[in-house]
Order: structure tokens, then C-alpha cells, then sequence
């Protein structure tokens, strides 16, 4: 029962910003659980496609699909939903986790520091998601429903945060959470969201790069650790599979406790 509850058996999911950190971890995840088919997006074509090739190397069940581009333009969206329509007749999973962040002072923080960071980070999403109610919706049933997938953040939960776009840009993904839930309930579509808290992932090579800053922020996390992958993998399963199949509208905070205090 417990396999049945947790399986991704003949699942079509698509991952954005699946070819490096947490993206690739919930893609091995699903194909560890039997998903047949995994499409991610990356901008950087060669790293899309060395994922893809990689994932479907490691994959006793299924085939990753790379499907490169930037995703932040409307242009892009259309353009993957295009491959997606030509190949697919339905996707049983959206993780909408592609995001970037902005680092500076707030008396200069830029304009292109929060354009393109709610561009990516809430924009795309929205409009992502928009143009694959189509895909989703197709097969989805009250017995079978398809899931939605966004990955926010516990900065867009916590007030003291340094990160003045990236931490609104969460806030926003949480509440269009919220509001996507219960719009698409009606056509068997749930939508939750995951709130990481630190993992060691290329936007958090900055804070880990200093040794002592890292272990005090160690000492104060009450679980006194990072994320890890299997952290991340195990809650975007249970969302993903019948093990979340009553569970939508969700903020689900993976941070080892860092919210408490």
C-alpha cells in the first residue's frame, strides 16, 4: 500500500529549472518513484540537455526530456507549450521551480534587481501555469488529480530577510498558491507549495562561502543543519503522488525548524 500511496507509475511531469539544485533532485525523486516521462527547462542549453541525458541514464523507468530556453518571456512559454502539445497529450505534474535571486544594499538595490527577479520568480510561474491548465485538466479526475508544484521560500514567510525582491517574490508565489487552489480545485488540479529553508544550491554558495557566518547560522537552525536532496525529494513526492491527494492551498515549510525561531 505504502508504494501504491507514494508512486509516480506512467506520471508525465515537467520541472522547471530542473537541471541543477533542487529542480534535479525532485526530477530523480519521481523517477525513483516510476515516473515515465520527466521534462525539465533550463536556460543554459548544455546543461539542460547533460541533466536530461544524466536523469535518463539514472532512470530504470522513464526518459527526461530537456527542453532549454528562458522561460521568463512569454515568447518561451508559448514556445514550450508548443513542444510540450506536440509530444503530450496531458501532464500529471507542474514544478514550477526555476527562480532567481538579487543581492545589494537597499539604499542601491536596482530596478533590474527586482524586474528580473518578479519576472522569473512570480511572472513565469503565473503564466506557465496558466497556459498548462489544458495539460493538466485532460486526465485529471477526483480519484486522480493532477498537482501543481511551486517553490517558494522561507524568506517570503520570515520578516528578517536582506533579500528585498526575492523575498516578496516568494510571499507573492505563496499567495498565488492560495488563490490557484482554489480556482482549480474544480478541474482536479491541486496546488501547493513548498517553502525551503537553506540548501546548498549555487544561489546559497554566498552564505556558505563564509565559514563563520555559516556555522552560527548553523548553531541557530534548531535542527542545526541544511536541507539535504532526500529532504527536498520526499515532501515533492508525497505533493506530487496519492500521498497528497487531500492536500491543496499548502505553504509546507522544509527548514529544519528555522521558521520557529
Amino acid at each position: 500500500m505504502i508504494d501504491q500511496l507514494f508512486s509516480m507509475q506512467d506520471k508525465v511531469c515537467v520541472i522547471t529549472g530542473g537541471s541543477r539544485g533542487l529542480g534535479y533532485a525532485i526530477a530523480q525523486a519521481f523517477f525513483a518513484a516510476g515516473a515515465r516521462r520527466i521534462y525539465i527547462t533550463a536556460r543554459k542549453a548544455e546543461a539542460c540537455e547533460q541533466a536530461a541525458a544524466q536523469l535518463s541514464a539514472e532512470s530504470h523507468t522513464g526518459e527526461c526530456i530537456a527542453l532549454p530556453g528562458d522561460i521568463s518571456s512569454m515568447e518561451e512559454i508559448a514556445r514550450l507549450i508548443t513542444e510540450l502539445e506536440k509530444n503530450e497529450e496531458h501532464i500529471d505534474v507542474l514544478v514550477n521551480n526555476a527562480g532567481v535571486g538579487w543581492l545589494a544594499p537597499l539604499a542601491e538595490f536596482p530596478e533590474q534587481g527586482w524586474d528580473k527577479v518578479m519576472n522569473l520568480n512570480v511572472k513565469t510561474p503565473f503564466f506557465l501555469t496558466q497556459a498548462m491548465i489544458p495539460l493538466l485538466s485532460k486526465r485529471a479526475t477526483p480519484d486522480n488529480t493532477s498537482s501543481i508544484i511551486n517553490i517558494g521560500s522561507i524568506a517570503g514567510i520570515m520578516g528578517r530577510t536582506d533579500t528585498f525582491s526575492y523575498a516578496p517574490s516568494k510571499a507573492a508565489i505563496h499567495q498565488m498558491t492560495r488563490n490557484l487552489a482554489a480556482t482549480l480545485a474544480e478541474q482536479h488540479i491541486r496546488v501547493n507549495a513548498i517553502a525551503p529553508g537553506r540548501f546548498h544550491t549555487r544561489m546559497t554558495e554566498y552564505a556558505s562561502s563564509d565559514t563563520a557566518a555559516y556555522e552560527a547560522e548553523i548553531q541557530a537552525i534548531p535542527l542545526h543543519r541544511w536541507g539535504t536532496d532526500p529532504d527536498i525529494m520526499g515532501v515533492a513526492l508525497m505533493l506530487a503522488s496519492t500521498a497528497g491527494a487531500f492536500i491543496t492551498g499548502q505553504i509546507i515549510a522544509v527548514d529544519g525548524g528555522t521558521t520557529l525561531v
